[in-house]
């Protein structure tokens, strides 16, 4: 039995206000656009609320990443904690930190989080390159 801690952050700039990056985030089907939502997507955006995907590793495993919204600042600031499991195992958890700022008439996009990973079921490598490519995607989601 094993934990890792790992902590990263990504920054991006988008050429849009940040209401328009939030609005990505909160609209259900948006979200569901850029996000990879896998098989299956619900989202309750709002303070107590849930997002939930579904979704199976290549080698049919079922995974679900639960999340819980737990601080929403309308254009600022989104914070969420989210629990991964593969099949009935859960493999992390994590806090993750969304910041938006206004840039000139864009947006600095700060994404922090912190990972608690259980027994070797996941990578820090992988969750920030996972991260790093959702990131990209809500880029081109923003062009459209």
């Amino acid at each position: 039995m094993t934990v890792l801690h790992s902590t990263f952050s990504l920054e991006r700039s988008y050429p849009v206000p940040p209401e328009r990056v939030f609005a990505a985030w909160a609209d259900p089907a948006a979200k569901a656009r850029w996000f990879g939502v896998g098989e299956g997507h619900e989202l309750d955006f709002r303070v107590g609320g849930r997002e939930v995907t579904r979704g199976h590793t290549p080698d049919g495993k079922a995974l679900a990443a639960d999340s819980t919204y737990h601080d929403i600042v309308r254009d600022e600031r989104i914070v969420y904690t989210t629990a991964l499991t593969g099949g009935d195992v859960l493999a992390t958890v994590s806090t993750t930190t969304i910041e938006l700022t206004p840039d000139g008439e864009g947006t600095r996009l700060v994404l922090t989080e912190q990972d608690t990973f259980l027994d070797g079921a996941e990578e820090p490598a992988w969750r920030e390159q996972g991260t790093a490519d959702w990131l990209a995607k809500l880029g081109k989601e923003l062009e459209s």
